[in-house]
Order: structure tokens, then C-alpha cells, then sequence
């Protein structure tokens, strides 16, 4: 009808009907009419499935229809120092920041805030940090980084700053911490055994030698705490302080002596270096010098006194062996003048020997003819 406007509100719906800009009444569900030939009446309608109310007038209602506003909405204040946790029915699904106020519709939805107190304790229990790590779709949009989330492997420690100060270790497994009203981080520290390579270090020894070494190093962090807190860079100083023990144990040296006892080079660099970082948290566990490679003139000369060395303890053992076969005939020619019995079975085995070669052998006059004739053994006189 020309002049009338009808609004129709629904039965999950509820209307704001503001006349001349004002609030007027908050309907419910029914069919509406007004004439209306100015367009005085507007209406705002709600999806109460939607149980948010944001609405720029609330302070507005709240200051002027207390009971109105009692009557269709709950309403839920933060503090400074307080997170909301929204559960609609019964379901977690969104969290209301310090310092908020928020009107849910009375309806359908049955909503219910718990509120948390964190001025003294920003941690999550792990109930709500298992719910607020993992979030929904929907509880995700409602966090909207209001949660600092890590999950701490096993062999692996956790290091919480709040304000840029070191606050706490935290242990393997889930954490959450609230973000509001501080700047905090954490930081993950591995605990396993941990190796450094130290490759291609030029190095000069005691006699000006110029040697390139390489040396591998496992270490694992004890102390986190101050390991973090004293060093920048925990593998750059481990590091260098490789470099700095390897230095100092090679050119305190000759060549001959690294050569003759690599496994002294390691205990020196071991020890340089181990006593050091132990005052900053860290364990050596142990240290190997893996390489150490001479400069081609070097390698040549080295292997010509090598060879020398091996032609004169070979030359010393041909000598030894001749002059043990020497003392041996002397014994037995000793032996052979003291005992003529001695002296005839030598010369029966050398006529064995002679007789081996020859096909035909005629014996005249005896075998002591044979033996005079054809072998004897003339001992030297006194």
C-alpha cells in the first residue's frame, strides 16, 4: 500500500528498527508495518547464527538502554591483563584480546567466554595449547597471530625470551604463549653431537714448512643457557677456535715431529682448545687431524729418505744375516775337529751329494778309498 513499509523478520533473525536515526526497538520475529511516507523507519536485520554483534552504537546502548541491551545481548569485557577464550556451544572458537568488548545476540547460539588472567602467567595450558596450536579454519581467522606456537623435538631444548630477556628452558614437546602486551620469541637449541669441519688451513711448522691440514671436530652444546647467552654464533666460534689450536700446535713444531705422532697433534689441539669452550657451554668430544698434505717438493724429498732409510735397514739386515751364517760354520767346524765321528758323517753326506750326479760309479778300494779319493776334509793343523 502506497505510503506503508512491511519489514518481515525472521525467526533466527532480530532487528534493529531505528527511527530518524534512532533506536527505536529491537525486533523480533513477526511482520512490521509503518506508514512511512518520509522514510523515517529503517531497519537492520541480524543473523542470529551469527551471535557477534559489532555494531558502532554499543557504548552507545550500553550507556543509554542498560536494560534493553540486557534483555538480547551478553556482553563480555577483557581487562588489560586478560584473554578471552569463546566457546559457542560449546566449541572453542575464537579468542577475545585484552582490553575487548564484545556483545554476543542472546539466541540459537549459546555462547560462553572463559577468561584467562595472564599477567603474571603467558603461558597456555596444554589443553588449550593442543587446541590453539592446531586451530580450525575458523578459530585460525579469530587468532590472527595472538598465539606464538613451537613444538620441541626429543634431544632438543627450547629457549624463551620475553622483551628480548632469556626467561626459561622449555623441555620437548608443545608450547604456546600469549603475544599480547610483549615482544616474545623462542629459539630452538640442538643437544645432539655436532661435527666441524675445518678444511684447506695453510700452515707453517717450526722449520718453515708450509703444510695444508685438514681437521674434524664433534661437540654438542651442555649448557644452553650460556652458550646462547655468551656466544653469537655457536659454530663460527667453535670454529675459529679449531683454526687458532691448529695453528698452535703445528707451528710450535718440526716437521719430523708432526710426522713421527699425529695422534700427540691431536691431544695439543684437543687440549687448546677444549678448555676454552667449556667455559662457554660446550663439550669436545673429540678431535682428528684427517689430513696433512705437503707441497709436491716436499713429497719428493720426503719419499728419497724414506727409500734410503728402507735401502739401509735392508743393507743392515743382509749383513746380519751373513755374519749369523758365518758364526754358524765356524761352530761347526769347532764342533767337527773336536769329534772325528762328526767329521766322517760330513764327508759320507758330501759323497752323497757327489754320488747324486753321477750315473755310473765304479768303487775301488773301499769306501775309504772312495773318500780319500774323491772327498776328505783337510781340518787346518794347530
Amino acid at each position: 500500500m502506497l505510503g506503508y513499509k512491511r519489514v518481515v523478520i525472521a525467526q533466527n533473525e532480530r532487528g534493529l528498527h531505528l527511527y530518524d536515526r534512532r533506536l527505536a526497538a529491537i525486533l523480533e520475529p513477526g511482520v512490521y508495518r509503518w506508514f512511512d511516507p518520509l522514510d523515517h523507519h529503517e531497519v537492520q536485520r541480524y543473523d542470529l547464527t551469527v551471535a557477534e554483534f559489532n555494531h558502532p552504537w554499543l557504548d552507545i546502548l550500553l550507556r543509554n538502554e542498560p536494560s534493553l541491551v540486557e534483555r538480547y545481548f551478553q556482553v563480555v569485557e577483557t581487562g588489560e591483563r586478560q584473554v578471552g577464550l569463546i566457546y559457542k556451544s560449546g566449541r572453542l572458537e575464537g579468542v577475545l584480546p585484552p582490553a575487548t568488548r564484545q556483545a554476543y545476540w542472546r539466541g540459537p547460539v549459546e555462547v560462553k567466554v572463559d577468561l584467562l588472567d595472564i599477567s603474571a602467567d603467558y603461558a597456555l595450558s596444554r589443553a588449550h595449547a593442543a587446541l590453539l596450536a592446531r586451530p580450525s579454519v575458523m578459530l585460525a581467522r579469530s587468532l590472527n597471530g595472538f598465539i606464538l606456537t613451537a613444538e620441541i623435538e626429543d634431544n632438543h631444548v627450547g629457549l624463551l625470551l620475553v622483551d628480548g630477556e632469556l626467561v626459561r628452558t622449555l623441555s620437548p614437546g608443545l608450547h604456546a604463549f600469549w603475544r599480547f602486551n610483549r615482544a616474545i620469541k623462542m629459539e630452538t637449541i640442538d643437544l645432539r653431537l655436532q661435527t666441524v669441519e675445518v678444511s684447506g688451513q695453510e700452515i707453517l711448522t717450526k722449520d718453515k714448512v708450509s703444510l695444508r691440514v685438514n681437521l674434524s671436530a664433534v661437540y654438542r652444546i651442555a649448557d644452553p643457557v650460556k652458550a646462547r647467552s655468551e656466544l653469537g654464533n655457536i659454530a663460527e666460534y667453535l670454529y675459529r677456535t679449531l683454526q687458532f689450536g691448529l695453528r698452535q700446535a703445528i707451528g710450535t713444531q718440526p716437521l719430523d715431529g708432526l710426522l713421527g705422532d699425529k695422534d700427540e697433534l691431536d691431544r695439543v689441539v684437543r687440549n687448546y682448545v677444549a678448555e676454552r669452550v667449556e667455559s662457554h657451554g660446550l663439550t669436545l668430544e673429540t678431535v682428528g687431524i684427517k689430513d696433512v698434505i705437503l707441497p709436491g717438493e716436499m713429497k719428493e724429498i720426503l719419499n728419497q729418505v724414506v727409500t734410503a732409510e728402507k735401502a739401509a735397514q735392508a743393507n743392515v739386515i743382509r749383513r746380519r744375516e751373513e755374519v749369523a751364517a758365518t758364526r754358524s760354520l765356524l761352530n761347526t767346524a769347532k764342533l767337527m775337529e773336536e769329534n772325528p765321528i762328526l767329521l766322517r758323517l760330513k764327508e759320507l753326506e758330501a759323497l752323497e751329494k757327489v754320488v747324486d750326479k753321477v750315473e755310473r760309479l765304479t768303487v775301488v778300494g773301499g769306501v775309504d778309498g772312495v773318500l780319500r779319493d774323491t772327498v776328505r776334509i783337510n781340518l787346518p793343523p794347530h
